[in-house]
């Protein structure tokens, strides 16, 4: 009979209010958690029989109806290390298993978060404060990304190995109008060890538009000590070199200078041995016929604008930088960076179908279709945002309101139970 039905309806309604009113505390003590994604609550109703004539009462049941896609609001860190997304996609992840060897060993299984709350722990690896592992595509020597598989991420955090110079470039004026004193200058090298030593240059005029530079290496045990070349500005090399740019290089003593062709680098090539074995350095002036690196203008003094040179000293890590386009970055005290891996993005065709699992951490389900790893801002993919982290998209003030409905239903519920009790209580004393 319906007073059964109307029983059974209300009590199905109650249950139904029930895991509303805990989707609400569910998101009400999550309102402050990094990454979180609130559960609204979406209410089915089911016929048991309904026609024209009748319409039996049913039931009802709350289904979670979840909002991974739903942004939260992007704020401001300290943590350099800490990163969000703005737009769509997930950060993957690897949950720990255990160690072997002194490092962590991983579910095969790979998560997916918005938490970006990473900080790096003592094994070099990017941990966020629920313990996922950061992971992404480690890169090669020169910086590019390895796009076929996706592992956690580890920091190197070895030495920077020096480098010997190769190349030093010069960008200076010499003085057009005092050419009676010797200009002196300095370049500085670095050798295989990464120590540094001076070269000591020298610019005598030895004509009109005509100079001679010479080079003197206190440091060199390779026993060359005659070091010379002339240079010719302008009219010195040819008619139609500009005045004031190199046109060619002249007589030379243990330099080599390039050949004379207009438009192509103009450098001088020497040798010296610190020790290490014989090392080769290109110093570049510019280029043949343009006013470019070294130049012959009005002046009364040597004017250095810029100088510049490939060699590195020994570098010690020192901090790690994440990069807009998601690039991971060592950096290094001697003002080196190397690039070790890159951050993806994970996108998925309806990321609300996702499992939710501890941490704010998510598993791929057939309803969410495949996960598709882009770099940042590409293919709709969202932008990463360093220093930033998203919190959570539970608004108070709509949680709070849904509870005042929640416990209202609720009780609106318990009074068809009591009703209809108190119905079939009449039925009963019928028979009296």
């Amino acid at each position: 009979m319906s007073l059964y039905a109307s029983m059974n309806t209300a009590i199905s309604g109650l249950a139904a209010q029930a895991r509303a009113l805990g989707n609400v505390a569910d998101n009400v003590a999550n309102s402050q958690t990094t990454g979180f994604k609130r559960t609204d609550t979406n209410f089915v109703s089911y016929v048991t029989r309904s026609n024209l004539q009748v319409n039996q009462p049913g039931s009802v049941t709350a289904r979670p109806d979840y909002t991974n896609s739903v942004q939260g609001t992007v704020q401001q860190s300290d943590n350099p290390l800490a990163m969000a997304i703005a737009g769509q996609g997930m950060f993957a992840v690897a949950m720990p298993r255990g160690t072997e060897d002194g490092l962590p060993t991983f579910d095969a299984r790979t998560y997916y978060t918005r938490a970006g709350d990473f900080n790096m722990d003592t094994d070099g690896y990017l941990v966020n404060g629920q313990g996922y592992y950061l992971q992404g595509w480690t890169a090669d020597t020169e910086g590019n990304p390895d796009r076929s598989s996706i592992r956690p991420l580890r920091v190197d955090q070895s030495v920077y190995n020096p480098v010997a110079t190769g190349n030093v470039n010069l960008s200076a004026n010499l003085p057009a109008d005092s050419t009676t004193v010797p200009v002196a200058a300095q370049i500085q090298i670095y050798d295989s060890l990464g120590r540094l030593h001076s070269v000591d240059m020298t610019w005598t005029n030895t004509g009109t538009n005509t100079w001679q530079l010479s080079m003197a290496i206190p440091d060199d045990t390779s026993g060359v000590t005659t070091r010379t070349i002339n240079v010719n500005f302008g009219a010195a090399a040819s008619a139609t070199t500009p005045a004031g740019t190199i046109g060619s290089f002249g007589t030379a003593v243990g330099l080599t200078g390039s050949a004379a062709v207009a438009g192509d680098p103009a450098a001088v090539t020497f040798t010296a041995d610190f020790g290490q074995g014989v090392q080769t350095v290109q110093l570049n002036l510019g280029t043949f016929g343009v006013a470019s690196g070294v130049t012959q203008y009005s002046g009364q003094e040597y004017t250095l604008r810029d100088i510049s040179q490939d060699g590195v000293p020994l570098g010690s890590f020192s901090t790690v930088s994440l990069n807009d386009n998601g690039d991971l970055a060592v950096n290094y005290d001697n003002g080196q960076s190397r690039v070790i891996g890159r951050v993806p993005i994970v996108t998925f065709s309806d990321p609300d179908k996702l499992q939710k699992t501890d941490g704010q951490a998510y598993l791929r389900t057939e309803e969410s279709g495949e996960a598709r790893a882009n770099d940042a801002s590409s293919n709709g993919s969202g932008k990463i945002v360093s220093s930033s982290l998203e919190s959570s998209n539970v608004d108070i003030a709509s949680e709070f309101s849904k509870l005042i409905l929640a416990q209202r239903a609720y009780s609106a519920n318990t009074k068809i139970v009591t009703a209809a009790d108190e119905l079939l209580q009449d039925t009963l004393n019928m028979r009296r």
